[in-house]
């Protein structure tokens, strides 16, 4: 299967004998060595499942939110739940993953139609796969078409990413991945060097996973070498993705992604973020309102269960960081491009087509 053809999200009816409608997510812990899907049938696993990064990436995280309140409603009516019982249950949900507002987003959007019933729910959670997909092809064709007039060479470009931000990480597609998917098929690409993001490789078991399925040459590099390929001219442009965009086109990202981002400022090199409108959060002035989440220490003081710190040791392990909007060149979204770093922030009116 070409890994675009993956719906990292899907729903899946209730089966004849009673079998309970269940939320099917790939499995993205069991990524690259095998492709399982996980399907969960309440309110508990799911949580666990965006808690343990079974699925991950906002947008995906979105859908599953938007399928989430679905999974709540069926629960409940199995259950028989309270109203108030079943809105702490979407609460649940919407908190799992603070600093991915698509999450909340989603949610927000689903649950108040949770009176007119289960398939009315369920149509608005298809419709924000739909739209996602839709954003993702879009946001490629914008961004391919900005780079290759924003980049000074005149051969196939050489990308950096950073995590993963590919159909995994979406309803298909993918955001950053998408623009690289784009300038793949444009024979623009000459390769990709994909870090392989800390603490739990991402890169390197995510996207070298879907780089490889679409045949796109690529290197998997320890994030700590970014800035030096950066700085010794390997790259033409780097492309991120987003968990929360402020209004002054701050971006929190995957942890590791400021770095990049100073190196490509000091080499003079684009700076690309992609992600949808969904991701842009108005309500949040700046980076510094940004809640960064803080995962478990183990992740950082152990290798496969096996410590790697001395016993006396803590682990600081922030799952995200957030890059001034003075650092961005471009934020690519389903409308699109703003060149933040020249002032066009997301918070601000914008009389050109293009703009977000």
């Amino acid at each position: 299967m070409s890994s675009q053809e993956l719906r990292a999200v899907q729903w899946q009816e209730a089966a004849e004998g009673g079998t309970a409608p269940a939320l099917s997510l790939i499995d993205q812990t069991a990524l690259p060595h095998a492709l399982n899907r996980l399907d969960v049938t309440t309110v508990d696993q799911l949580i666990d499942a965006i808690v343990r990064l079974v699925v991950r990436g906002a947008p995906a995280i979105g859908a599953a939110g938007g399928y989430g309140v679905a999974l709540a409603v069926a629960q409940g009516e199995r259950e028989g739940w309270d109203r108030a019982r079943l809105d702490a249950e979407v609460a649940r949900i919407r908190a799992a993953r603070p600093t991915a507002v698509n999450l909340m987003v989603c949610v927000d959007r689903v649950a108040p139609l949770i009176d007119a019933g289960l398939s009315a729910v369920l149509a608005e959670a298809d419709a924000i796969v739909r739209e996602d997909l839709a954003a993702n092809h879009a946001m490629g064709a914008y961004g391919a078409d900005w780079l290759l007039k924003h980049t000074a060479a005149d051969r196939p470009l050489r990308i950096l990413t950073h995590c993963n931000t590919g159909a995994l990480a979406t309803a298909g597609w993918g955001t950053a991945l998408g623009v690289i998917r784009e300038l793949h098929g444009r024979g623009a690409l000459e390769r990709v060097y994909a870090d392989e993001t800390r603490p739990l490789l991402q890169g390197a078991r995510l996207t070298a996973w879907e780089l490889a399925q679409e045949g796109i040459a690529h290197f998997v590099q320890a994030d700590g070498a970014a800035a030096g390929t950066i700085l010794r001219g390997e790259v033409d442009a780097a492309i991120v993705g987003a968990d929360r965009i402020a209004a002054n086109g701050d971006t929190a990202n995957k942890v590791g992604t400021v770095g990049i981002a100073l190196a490509c400022a000091h080499a003079g090199i684009p700076f690309m973020v992609a992600a949808p409108t969904t991701t842009v959060d108005l309500a949040t002035a700046t980076g510094a309102d940004v809640h960064i989440e803080l995962r478990g220490e183990d992740e950082v003081l152990e290798w496969a269960g096996v410590r790697t710190a001395p016993a006396s040791s803590r682990g600081h392990n922030p799952a995200f960081d957030v890059t001034p909007g003075s650092l961005v060149s471009a934020l690519v979204t389903e409308r699109g491009v703003l060149e933040v770093s020249a002032g066009e922030w997301p918070g601000l009116e914008k009389s050109s087509p293009s703009g977000v």
